[in-house]
């Protein structure tokens, strides 16, 4: 073997233990992970095994690939963030070749000369010494892994998308699937006929994870926490910098700043600044307008991803810093329907009941407003979703390690968290007075659900219309800042 990749493989355990040793100290730790994967297995049913991969690398463009991110459902399992792994959890101890167990982690295998390039591997060893699970290989050897899955009364795994790549890289993610569907029988698109096939099951381990994730422990809160915050410091830092003029990717910039400031990895979902019209579209991401307009309200719907969790918050403000007579009318509606659910929501209390509340505050003020006559009108209100034109969206979600969180959607139990978020959308040519015409309001907020109420977190961003009027006269420390012109060169 050539000297260099000798002397390579010698420091990359140094080189992984030091990485992992600069780590902050506020992540998860294994025992979380531990905990979880016993719940799981208490849940299961009997003689059974569960089956989770990592998510795939995904690639943006030639050789260069996205910043990976790993499947929710794996890390909140594992803890484990690297790619081209799998774990499986047995509700029963097994024992093979002489190892009893009831959970295994299939890992990436070490390579020199592409830690080199990309950074060190956990591998076998590190498997074992931080992931706390209970046996672990690399990933190559899941081939010849002799389990007999046909012993089980289920096999539980979600289906797949047919889109990972297969690479060079022996016992990849795409290498593992494979060879896992030939251990199970599996056949492409059978399952979609037939969810439950023998004893192969693609539907029932989403539900055990939804009970799982939808209920959040001290240490799942903590991160939430400081997530949320982050996020709202950065939506009232940009409320002091606005000014008619920026673009709406400088503003998107300041907000992100402030998310790597405090050490947010990620953000939570692709950020959303829309000024004017634009922020009539629900998921508008383009966020190209190069100049704002200081007539116009910008809505901001941004969350910053903490240690792998997400918050989820909107505000909507005026760019010059006071609003019209039109757009605080709407904005105080708003604002209205979101504080009577906040107001009712505690455990026990429907999901439905939330959105009801919100719905019947926005549509009576519209009628109150004379954007509508009235609101028993079929024209106004869709027969199938009760939603009118103006409101078209739903209220209130999970959040955690998705934007848009595993959890059931019927009553709101104790330490779940949630977003609730009204918004009113009047896009230009709507069937009213033009004077409401490009006025969007969303306000979002997240909330921890309690025994006898909820418990706003995100609170260190104005919500009131006066209040935000008044912090965007306060002056900001990206007020002042200068770049260099850009000037063509002939």
């Amino acid at each position: 073997m050539n000297k260099i990749l000798i002397l390579l493989l010698s420091i990359i355990p140094m080189f992984s233990q030091a990485q992992n040793d600069q780590r902050r100290n506020d992540y998860l730790d294994s025992d979380f992970h531990k905990a979880k994967r016993a719940q799981l297995r208490e849940s299961m049913p009997a003689n059974s095994v569960a089956i989770f991969f990592a998510n795939a690398v995904r690639n943006r463009a030639n050789d260069v690939d996205y910043l990976y991110h790993q499947d929710p459902n794996f890390y909140y399992l594992t803890g484990h963030r690297e790619p081209h792994s799998v774990l499986l959890i047995f509700k029963d101890k097994q024992k093979v070749s002489r190892e009893t167990f009831d959970e295994i982690i299939f890992v990436r295998a070490h390579d020199a000369l592409k830690e080199m390039y990309d950074g060190p591997r956990l591998g076998k060893d590190g498997a074992d010494e931080k992931l706390n699970i209970s046996v672990a290989f690399e990933n190559p050897s899941f081939k010849d892994f002799t389990i007999d899955f046909s012993k089980f009364d289920k096999v539980m795994f979600y289906d797949f998308k047919n889109d990972v790549r297969d690479t060079k890289e022996e016992g990849d993610l795409f290498d593992l699937i494979e060879q896992f569907k030939q251990k199970v029988g599996y056949q492409q698109g059978e399952l979609a006929i037939e969810p439950q096939k023998n004893n192969l099951d693609i539907v029932g381990l989403d539900s055990l994870m939804r009970q799982l994730r939808g209920i959040k422990t001290k240490e799942e809160l903590d991160l939430i926490r400081k997530a949320v915050n982050i996020s709202a410091i950065g939506q009232a830092e940009v409320m002091k910098a606005m000014k008619p003029g920026m673009s709406e990717a400088e503003i998107q910039g300041i907000h992100e700043f402030v998310f790597k400031k405090y050490g947010a990895e990620y953000e939570g979902y692709p950020s959303i600044v829309g000024a004017g019209n634009h922020g009539c579209i629900l998921h508008y991401i383009d966020n190209y307008k190069p100049a704002i307009e200081g007539g116009e309200l910008i809505l901001m719907d941004l969350g910053a991803e903490y240690h792998g969790y997400t918050a989820d918050v909107t505000r909507t403000i005026p760019v010059n810093g006071k609003f019209t007579k039109e757009q605080k009318q709407i904005y105080d509606l708003v604002y209205k329907a979101q504080q009577a659910a906040a107001d009712t929501c505690k455990a026990g209390v429907s999901f439905k009941t939330l959105y009801e509340t919100t719905a019947n505050i926005v549509n009576n003020g519209l009628v109150e407003l004379g954007l509508y006559e009235d609101t028993s009108n079929e024209s106004i209100i869709n027969p199938a979703t009760g939603r009118n034109r103006y409101y078209p969206h739903g209220c209130c979600h999970h959040i955690g390690l998705d934007v848009h969180d595993k959890g059931y959607y019927d009553e709101l139990q104790e330490n779940m968290t949630i977003t609730i978020e009204p918004g009113i959308y009047i896009t230009s040519g709507s069937p009213t007075d033009q004077k409401w015409w490009d006025i969007p309001v969303r306000i979002e907020d997240d909330y921890l659900i309690t025994k006898d109420g909820c418990e706003l977190l995100s609170n260190k961003a104005p919500r009131k219309s006066d209040e935000i009027e008044k912090l965007m006269k306060e002056s900001s420390i990206f007020t002042d800042y200068q770049l260099p012109e850009l000037k063509s060169e002939k």
